[in-house]
């Protein structure tokens, strides 16, 4: 192991050099002369090591430094390991940058580092994705150069970061943008993408105003009503319409109110037990003696049920999908209408339709019909009881059967309403081809 040099050694080798010029002065003489000769020998050899060691410095691109003897030689390997640990710092820095951009990337927010003038100088995939920015094209790039909105610009330079500033960025997203110091002379920008957050708290403001909206009415009814009772005593044939309105607005707020808790159950329901046998047919049996007595007759009504075609899946939410589409049919279409409903075996799975041959949906209600409390014809809604709720709750109860609604219309044409059980959730062993046809 090499020690640092000291004084003792550099003293020993300025007394090797010398010592062959006092051997030889005690034979031939000449002391002084032979002691400079010695000097300039060990100046030569300094010199000669000098330059080797600015060569290596500044013309060689060899990593390892040059070997010296003497006392050269601890200098030339404490030059060595000095290297060595500044490769060793500069790889363990690199994994450290490495493991915080691998992190960065990783966050599910846009992450922007700035100089406090606000010149970009890293971003991570995030942020290229939600603000628009392009990496390394728009390294060095100052902020507002990028993102150009005022409010952005006033709050960044008002330095008040205690609170975020939310915006609605030119690509229809919400952004909460969050800066904290990061370094000295550097910032550090925190972007969240909050649309679906928005979205939900508007979601949410619309549900309570629908259905606060959806009760006003039958509970302004109620009330005026029992307030003539109590003010005088009602004679027939005024009595009997008014508890008939009655009763039929008490209707109307219980079938809201059991449609709210069937969505409500059916959404909070996250594991869903498909183990269950679902005997379709069964249910489309009882259906179909419940539709011709709604119906009364008024509508054409047409039944194609493979009666051995039986599903897994959960018993309850079948029932309420397979129900509310059959009963929309119904009550949302003219008299005189014919409706088919169709439960057959397909390459794609068990497909189930309502198709009728009605006045059809003007094609930019239909992305909106799976909404809770949207209505195409909001009159005849009311008119029918209609909530709003029976789509949503048919999409949410096929969510969990691995399944979507299908809905294909054309004003004057029809409509026609499908959903496909996926192959893996037919009961096996049952004949597809028998079936059952009634009017």
């Amino acid at each position: 192991m090499l020690e640092r040099l000291s004084w003792r050694r550099l003293a020993g080798e300025l007394f090797m050099f010398c010592c062959p010029a006092l051997i030889l002065a005690i034979f031939i003489g000449y002391l002084p002369w032979l002691l400079l000769a010695s000097v300039l020998a060990a100046l030569g050899w300094n010199y000669f090591n000098q330059l080797k060691l600015s060569h290596w410095l500044w013309l060689d691109r060899s990593i390892t430094p040059p070997s010296g003897l003497w006392s050269w030689e601890p200098l030339f390997y404490g030059l060595n390991q000095m290297q060595m640990r500044n490769r060793r710092r500069r790889r363990e820095l690199a994994l450290l940058i490495k493991r915080f951009r691998s992190g960065a990337e990783s966050l599910p927010d846009a992450v922007v580092l700035t100089t406090e003038e606000g010149n970009i100088f890293w971003c991570n995939g995030l942020a290229q994705e939600l603000l628009g920015f392009r990496w390394p094209e728009d390294n060095g790039q100052h902020l507002f150069n990028l993102l150009r909105y005022p409010e952005l610009r006033v709050w960044v330079q008002s330095r008040d970061f205690t609170r975020p500033l939310t915006l609605h960025l030119n690509n229809e997203h919400y952004v909460e943008f969050r800066i904290m110091p990061y370094s000295e002379g550097q910032l550090l920008m925190v972007a969240r993408d909050v649309t679906q957050m928005r979205q939900l708290e508007g979601a949410r403001r619309n549900f309570f105003a629908n259905v606060s909206h959806e009760l006003r009415t039958p509970l302004t009814v109620l009330q005026g009503y029992l307030e003539m009772m109590d003010d005088s005593t009602l004679e027939e044939p005024f009595r009997s319409k008014a508890l008939d309105t009655m009763q039929e607005q008490t209707r109307r707020m219980d079938g809201l109110v059991k449609q709210l808790l069937t969505l409500s159950r059916i959404e909070a329901a996250t594991n869903i037990d498909l183990q269950e046998k679902v005997d379709i047919p069964g249910m489309l049996g009882m259906l179909e003696h419940e539709v011709a007595a709604l119906s009364a007759g008024r509508h054409e009504i047409v039944f194609k049920i493979n009666e051995h075609l039986k599903v897994f899946g959960n018993d309850e939410q079948l029932r309420s999908a397979v129900s509310n589409l059959v009963y929309n049919s119904v009550n949302h279409t003219p008299p005189g209408t014919r409706i088919e409903v169709s439960w057959q075996q397909t390459a794609q799975g068990a497909q189930f339709q309502v198709s009728d041959n009605g006045p059809g949906i003007a094609p930019q209600h239909i992305p909106r019909l799976t909404e809770r409390f949207y209505r195409v014809d909001k009159a005849r809604s009311r008119q029918t009881g209609g909530s709003g709720l029976g789509l949503a709750i048919v999409k949410h109860a096929l969510s969990h059967h691995h399944s979507r609604l299908d809905i294909d219309s054309e004003v004057g044409v029809g409509t026609r309403f499908m959903f496909t059980l996926p192959n893996r959730l037919i009961v096996t062993n049952a004949p597809a081809e028998n079936q059952r046809v009634k009017h």
